[in-house]
């Protein structure tokens, strides 16, 4: 079935915003989480060092886990609103599958609006990654951090 121009436009327009929309909700989810952990850290004491590190891991994935839910939710949300599904809780289902790039097919869009699940998906993609480089940047600082106070130690 072809999809009309007029409607590929709206839906790649619709798409152009929830990716906006979800990469926001990332960046400043992101920011937050850098703002904590840098408060949090700057508070931790060398002998309690690994049970505060590993309450600041969790957080972070917690954290980075919310953001992805957020972002599920929001093309769920839409994927509903459009009609594309019949309860939240199919809508929702496709769209985490979609999201992280699972893909089942037990659900499908239809026609109209199927673009707009592949670049969910292409979203998806890309948010998971920024979130893998996050938490590789988190626990590179925190290695360092642990480095310097045993730095500190040897030197006392």
């Amino acid at each position: 079935m072809a999809v009309p121009l007029g409607q590929l436009i709206t839906e790649l327009a619709a798409a152009t915003l929830m990716v906006a929309a979800t990469t926001l909700v990332h960046f400043f989810g992101l920011l937050r989480l850098t703002r904590l952990m840098t408060g949090a850290h700057s508070r931790l004491r060398t002998h309690e060092a690994a049970w505060r590190q590993a309450a600041l891991i969790l957080i972070v994935v917690f954290g980075i886990f919310a953001l992805h839910t957020i972002q599920v939710w929001l093309y769920a949300l839409l994927f509903r609103g459009l009609g594309e599904f019949e309860t939240f809780e199919q809508a929702l289902y496709f769209s985490t599958v979609s999201f992280s790039t699972l893909g089942y097919g037990d659900l499908t869009l239809s026609a109209p609006w199927r673009v707009l699940g592949a670049i969910e998906g292409v979203n998806g993609l890309v948010l998971i990654a920024w979130s893998t480089a996050f938490m590789m940047s988190v626990t590179g600082r925190l290695r360092l951090l642990e480095h310097d106070w045993l730095d500190a130690e040897r030197r006392s």
